[in-house]
């Protein structure tokens, strides 16, 4: 490794926002997608999964297939098809049916900014 490697980056050490963060539950950190390992407090650190395939809850009312981007509705807290506005975190890793609570999404580890409105 380099002299500037720090670390493999699939689990970050990031601050807690406004009311705090549930462990197993994804956020949005900046442009940054993340499942929280741990609970914590509003601005304590807590450490952030960007990679992996996590099962997440998305919009009931679509169907997915797999390999389909996926992004994340910060308003609605769910993930979607819907590009537009939203966050991309990465492509569906299993089928989901409409209605479905929850879909398989491989996370892509980047950060990216919302799609444009």
């Amino acid at each position: 490794m380099g002299r500037t490697y720090v670390q493999p980056g699939d689990v970050l050490t990031l601050t807690a926002p406004t009311g705090g963060v549930v462990s197993g539950t994804p956020y949005k950190i900046g442009q940054l997608f993340v499942i929280a390992m741990v609970s914590a407090a509003e601005a304590a650190a807590f450490e952030g999964m960007t990679m992996g395939v996590h099962d997440l809850p998305k919009v009931s009312a679509q169907a997915w297939t797999e390999g389909a981007l996926v992004y994340w509705d910060d308003t609605a807290k769910l993930v979607t098809t819907v590009a537009t506005a939203n966050l991309l975190i990465g492509v569906a890793s299993a089928a989901a049916a409409n209605p479905s609570a929850t879909g398989r999404v491989r996370l892509n580890c980047a950060a990216r900014a919302n799609e444009a409105p």
